[in-house]
Formats: C-alpha cells, sequence, structure tokens
C-alpha cells in the first residue's frame, strides 16, 4: 500500500462515527482498499447509490452524515435555513441507520426534520415533500438495486427529484465537510404518522369505473410496496387480491430473485405461476420502493409480461380519454415513440425528454402523464411528482376492470393500437464492461465511423451531444425508414446500452400477426448491430 493510500485509509478509519465500518476497513487487503478509495460516491440519479460498505466508495453511515451535512450547507446558502426536510427509509440492508444519521444531522443544523415512522415506498416520500411544504426530502432507497446496495435520494420543494445545477453545488458542498465524526447531530423523534392515509386519500380520483369484478395478482417484490398496495386497492373495491406470500414480506436479503426488478428476465415468474394458478384477470408486479410498476397479462401463449412501453401505451390512452383538452403527455429519448402518434390523436400534446423522471416531470404545463421504458409511471402529477408504482397499480386495476366489462383486455387494447399506428416492437441491448474507460471508447468508435444503414435501411445519424437544448446529452441516435437505435451509457451502471425499435404499418387485425413477424425480424438485425459494439 501506498503511503498516501495508507494516510487515507488511517484518515478515514479516524473519522468514521460507526464502530462497524472502523472494524470492517482494519480488516481488508491493500486491493481492497484501493478499491474502496479510488473515487468517493458521486451524485448520479437524484443522489447516490453503491454497495453498503465503509470507507468514501460505500454507502455507510459516515457518508451519509458528510452528505446530509453538504446538502443542509446547500440549503442555507439557498436562502431556506430553518425549512423543513422529510427523510423516509425503505427496508433494505441500513436504511434504518441511515435515515436516522441524515435526520440528525439536519437537525443540527436548525431544519425543522419529520423523519417518517417506518419502512415506506419511495412515492410516500415525493408526496410528503409536496403535502408537508418542506423544502427538500431524502429517501434512502436503491430501489430495484440488487441486496448488497442502498442508496440516498434527494427531492426539491414540489416533490420532483434533483437536478443540475443543484447536483453538482451540492457535491462541492459535501467536499467541503469536515471529518464525519465531527459533524454535530442531534435526535430526532419519527412524525409523520398521517402521511400514509393522506396519500391514500388521493387515489380515489384516479378510479374511473364502477367495475371493480376482477382478480388481481400482486408481488411487491420482498420490498416496501405490499401492505399499502393492498390497502389502496382494497379501499377502493378491488378485493379479490391475491399476493405472492413468499415474496410479500420485507426482505432485504430479496432471497427468491437475483435481481429484484420485475423486468428481469425470471424476476416476475412466481407472480405469473400464481396468476395461472388462481385465475387471475390480471398480474401487478412493483419493485422493492415500489416506485415502478410492471404488470403481466393472459394470451393465446399463456402469461406473459408487459414492456414499459406497453404499459405506457395502455394508460396514456386511458388517461387521455378523459383529460382536458390539451393536455400533456412525455416519455423519454429512450421509450417508444408511439406515445408521440398517439397523444395528437386523442386531442393532447406530447414532450420528449432525457431520460429520468427528474426530467419527465419537467416537461411542461398540463402534464397529465409521464413514463419511461423503465416500467416507471407518474399517472398523478398533481399529487406524486415522480414515477410511482402504487397510484399505477390502481388505475391499471381500473383499466382492467373497465376492460373485463366490455368483454376486453389489455392485450385487445394493443392489437387495437397497433392497427392504428403500426406495430411498434421494441427492445434493449445492454453490454456491461469491467473498465469504464471501454464505454468511452465504444461511444467514440460510433461517433467517429456510424453506419450508413441499418437492417438494409438508410439511417440518419444524430450525434445529441452536439443538439442545443434540453435534449443535450451523451447519445448517439440512428433513425429512418421506420427504425430506430439509441446508444448512450447507463447513468446509473457499468454499461453501454442500446434502445432499438422498429415500426411496422399493418392494415386491419387480420394483418396484424404479419406485421409483428416482420417488425421481429428486423428488430433481430437491430440486435445483432447493438451486439456487435
Amino acid at each position: 500500500m501506498s503511503s498516501e493510500l495508507a494516510a487515507q485509509v488511517a484518515a478515514w478509519i479516524d473519522a468514521d462515527p460507526d464502530p462497524s465500518t472502523r472494524e470492517e476497513l482494519t480488516e481488508l487487503t491493500d486491493a481492497e482498499l484501493a478499491e474502496r478509495f479510488r473515487a468517493p460516491l458521486s451524485f448520479g440519479t437524484a443522489g447516490l447509490r453503491g454497495e453498503v460498505r465503509g470507507g468514501p466508495n460505500g454507502m455507510n453511515v459516515a457518508v451519509v452524515v458528510r452528505t446530509s451535512a453538504g446538502i443542509g450547507a446547500w440549503l442555507k446558502e439557498q436562502g431556506h435555513d430553518g425549512s423543513t426536510v422529510v427523510v423516509g427509509r425503505d427496508a433494505r440492508h441500513g436504511s434504518e441507520a441511515f435515515a436516522t444519521a441524515a435526520s440528525e444531522t439536519f437537525a443540527a443544523q436548525g431544519f425543522t426534520v419529520i423523519l417518517l415512522p417506518r419502512p415506506l415506498p419511495t412515492p410516500v416520500l415525493a408526496f410528503a415533500v409536496r403535502a408537508l411544504d418542506s423544502e427538500l426530502g431524502v429517501q434512502i432507497t436503491a430501489s430495484h438495486n440488487p441486496a448488497a446496495d442502498n442508496g440516498y435520494k434527494v427531492y426539491l420543494r414540489g416533490g420532483a427529484q434533483l437536478i443540475p445545477p443543484a447536483d453538482g453545488q451540492i457535491e462541492a458542498e459535501i467536499a467541503a465537510v469536515g471529518r464525519a465524526i465531527d459533524v454535530p447531530r442531534a435526535l430526532v423523534a419519527p412524525g409523520g404518522s398521517d402521511v400514509t392515509a393522506r396519500y391514500l386519500d388521493t387515489l380515489p380520483h384516479l378510479v374511473r369505473s364502477s367495475s371493480r369484478n376482477i382478480r388481481i395478482a400482486l408481488t411487491p417484490m420482498h420490498g416496501v410496496g405490499g401492505e399499502i398496495a393492498c390497502t389502496a386497492l382494497g379501499g377502493l373495491g378491488f378485493r379479490d387480491v391475491h399476493v405472492v406470500t413468499s415474496q410479500f414480506d420485507p426482505d432485504p436479503e430479496f432471497p427468491t430473485v437475483a435481481f429484484p426488478n420485475p423486468e428481469e428476465p425470471g424476476a416476475s415468474d412466481a407472480l405469473l405461476a400464481l396468476a395461472d394458478e388462481v385465475d387471475a384477470d390480471l398480474a401487478i408486479a412493483l419493485d422493492p420502493d415500489a416506485d415502478r410498476c410492471a404488470i403481466g397479462a393472459r394470451g393465446p401463449l399463456g402469461w406473459r409480461m408487459l414492456s414499459g412501453d406497453e404499459t405506457g401505451a395502455l394508460l396514456a390512452d386511458h388517461i387521455l380519454k378523459s383529460a382536458p383538452p390539451d393536455s400533456l403527455v412525455a416519455n423519454t429519448i429512450v421509450s417508444s415513440q408511439l406515445l408521440s402518434a398517439l397523444a395528437p390523436a386523442r386531442g393532447a400534446r406530447y414532450a420528449r425528454t432525457l431520460t429520468g423522471f427528474k426530467w419527465l416531470v419537467r416537461a411542461g404545463n398540463g402534464l397529465v402523464y409521464a413514463y419511461e421504458e423503465a416500467i416507471g409511471h407518474c399517472v398523478d402529477p398533481s399529487s406524486v411528482n415522480d414515477k410511482d408504482g402504487i397510484s399505477a397499480a390502481v388505475m391499471l386495476a381500473d383499466l382492467a376492470a373497465t376492460l373485463k366489462s366490455e368483454g376486453r383486455t389489455v392485450l385487445d387494447v394493443l392489437d387495437a393500437l397497433a392497427v392504428e399506428f403500426g406495430v411498434h416492437a421494441g427492445t434493449q441491448v445492454s453490454t456491461r464492461v469491467d473498465d469504464l474507460s471501454m464505454i468511452e471508447s465504444m461511444m467514440a468508435q460510433l461517433r467517429s465511423d456510424p453506419p450508413a444503414q441499418l437492417a438494409g435501411r438508410p439511417v440518419t445519424v444524430t450525434d445529441l451531444l452536439e443538439e442545443p437544448g434540453p435534449l443535450r446529452t451523451d447519445a448517439v441516435e440512428l433513425s429512418g425508414n421506420g427504425i430506430r437505435v439509441i446508444v448512450r451509457p447507463s447513468g446509473t451502471e457499468p454499461k453501454m446500452k442500446a434502445y432499438l425499435e422498429v415500426i411496422e404499418p399493418t392494415a386491419d387485425l387480420d394483418d396484424l400477426p404479419r406485421a409483428r413477424a416482420a417488425a421481429e425480424t428486423t428488430l433481430e438485425e437491430l440486435r445483432v448491430f447493438a451486439r456487435g459494439l
């Protein structure tokens, strides 16, 4: 170990207020210490996310204390000294200790702190920021990351996620914070016990149908959404709900799933098996912090999970049937183009944003719905200014019940949309790397030598890094003649991601099988290209 690293490690251990992580660091090898101290966790998707472990490159009490002290200093710089801060948490490893440390740090800085009393879904925290007239909210969660991870998610006034330049300003304030052990902390009693009830009170207006005659299979995937989702659905009359019992109680080990994300292959197998067993009409999967929602439906070949884009089209069509004229709907640059065609056909406006709900909820005035392909849906921006799996589940139950009363299903609606707007077939290809510099090289190669054709069709190349305005980002778009590929680095993982879409016109329902087969053939050609990046 170099003398410089040895000094860094010794200083960190001396400044760590948590005896467990102090001891942990003393037992690591030189190589392990070098990895822990290579760089501090940086602000990414609205905050921090990383493995629960000691050192500056992990989620631990020392990092949480210094982060909270930096945010408090930033709030004071913005003129919000003494304002209200709400802190919530999920049920992951470390969440209770991290929420307590954050609350105590803010309290010692003179802020009024509301520490929510138990593990709750992330959308409840986003709701609380607005409902409690708070200047800032913090949710301790790593959403659908693996069991080893946790995170620190920041919401600004109004309940929307943190965006630039505030994130950079906060990072500078964190860097200026001294030793974690020297940061003052003050005890905070839990509060906000009525927040969940107030959140549930916002849901009834999302139900438009008088029908409740459906059977639902549901899993919270070992997270914190099960109890509240069942309460929400039951309170609105959807009482025939069957849960995956092995995944219902919060469990930070996520013992039945390797990766607790409903999008992952196999993650929803237990849900679909239950749906088949009980002859359900709808299957609902929440991710562990319940800000995402995926659904399953039964088709000719059995049960399958719908993609985020398919669910997005269903919800947009459902919402726009009763939305005010000239309402706004939005999705991201990597989500399906179907929404851009559906919106004007239903008398609405459409907006396209960068990836992430921090941008989607700021898409413009009159927003009634926003979604991204990663199964995130904001169906009630007036209450929760972020994605919300529970309110989405309520609205999807309403849609399924309405359709059942008409003798139809969500798959029938998808067929009708395909006939009206063409088949929109999409998928994603991800390439994981061990060395982040490989992603820079891959993007540089694509920019210097982009293809002139894809799947035998000429394409136009758009480098979004050169685009002026709000869509400027590190991504390359290849599009034309009914195909589109967007390639970009992941914002949260060491991956290169390619988002593929094919649009195939279809004449009628009889022509739909041909159109879908043709779209899949073209999509496979795009997959081959994406895998070779």
